[in-house]
């Protein structure tokens, strides 16, 4: 489609790590340390985002991957059981329960939010039910009353995915009243270890048994009470979360800021749906995400328009991990909501490097597409 005018051509990216002479002092100084795994600054960055996002615990590890992982291990689901995991978000959230012999049975997600459904879980429970991993999406809580309700019913522990939602929170808490909860620092999240992950945790057996899996089952030198795994963090990347840490608050308020700013600039735009903020829930806008009227073709057409005019954009995620082929042949019909959304979805820029400049740009290409 024409614009409707003339548009300088930029280069705008989708994701920006924020680093500054801080963060890279903090890790010289962790090089300089000697203490290249382990030892006092890996503690300190447990203690400081224990007490950041209202847990007793936090467990640090490589990966958003291998906390979730690490939770089902210290949870003991294994062969035989199932897993409730949403059918529209990251595949990490489903091979969770792979990894340890488990089945992911796959609910539905909410149209608006893109999380869980609570109806759909209900629907997905059995006898075999042994976890539930809701997802906090794009950076949104998913419904904690009503997913923690029929959880609470059912006597299933909770394991909140939010990897991609750290500082986000449901009636003003962090905590989320689940057994556990996982975050990742991939360079793409609102703050940044470079890799890296943490188990959330109020139960120091989880917490214990989490640190046990994450450094190959020992309980001290040469002592082992698992097999275990190699996820430990080192301490580097602690340094950098450690300082990135400190400017998370400045991060997540400039997300905020920038999604307002988009929201005003494309209100009202035609066959444009814009990102909606559950009155209950903090979004930290991990993504900014539009659904775009006429399915994949519409979406795609917008993306490859936006690409044009030097903006970046992606698709989070292009197919319910129902209808992947690692999960099966057999995939059936999909879920309806999990399907609908996976068509429109498409995340333009929103992370704190912007400049109001930059939103402008961003916004102005968006609306020359609908002309």
């Amino acid at each position: 489609m024409a614009a409707t005018a003339p548009i300088t051509k930029t280069q705008i990216s989708i994701a920006k790590p924020q680093i500054d002479q801080t963060d890279i002092d903090a890790v010289v100084a962790a090089l300089q340390s000697g203490q290249l795994t382990g030892g006092p600054i890996v503690a300190q960055f447990e203690t400081d985002l224990a007490a950041y996002s209202g847990y007793k615990h936090a467990v640090v590890v490589s990966s958003g991957t291998a906390a979730l992982h690490i939770a089902m291990h210290a949870l003991g689901v294994g062969s035989g059981d199932e897993v409730v995991v949403p059918d529209f978000t990251f595949i990490a959230t489903a091979n969770a329960a792979r990894y340890v012999g488990a089945t992911p049975v796959f609910a539905d997600v909410d149209s608006r939010t893109f999380n869980l459904d609570a109806e759909s879980l209900q629907s997905k429970i059995s006898s075999k039910t042994k976890a539930i991993i809701p997802v906090s999406l794009y950076g949104q809580s998913y419904d904690v009353d009503a997913i923690s309700k029929i959880a609470s019913e059912h006597g299933i522990p909770v394991v909140s995915d939010n990897c991609q939602a750290i500082g986000t929170a449901w009636n003003s808490k962090r905590n989320l009243g689940d057994a556990m909860a996982t975050l990742s620092f991939y360079p793409t999240k609102n703050m940044t270890s470079t890799e890296g992950g943490a188990i959330l945790t109020d139960r120091d057996d989880l917490a214990d048994q989490c640190r046990l899996w994450r450094n190959i089952g020992q309980r001290k030198p040469y002592d082992y009470a698992n097999a275990g795994y190699n996820y430990r963090l080192n301490s580097v990347s602690a340094a950098l979360g450690l300082s990135q840490l400190k400017r998370l608050d400045a991060f997540m308020q400039k997300r905020q800021e920038n999604a307002r700013m988009l929201s005003d600039l494309l209100a009202g735009v035609s066959g444009i749906q814009l990102p909606y903020a559950d009155p209950h829930a903090t979004h930290v806008y991990n993504q900014y995400t539009l659904q775009v009227d006429a399915g994949a073709a519409g979406r795609d057409a917008l993306k490859a328009h936006l690409a044009a005019l030097g903006v970046g954009s992606n698709v989070y995620y292009p197919m319910p991990l129902s209808q992947l082929d690692t999960f099966g042949k057999d995939k059936g019909p999909g879920l309806p909501n999990a399907n609908l959304v996976s068509s429109r979805v498409l995340s333009i820029p929103v992370h704190p490097g912007l400049s109001e400049a930059d939103v402008h740009t961003v916004a102005d290409a968006v609306k020359s597409f609908r002309g």
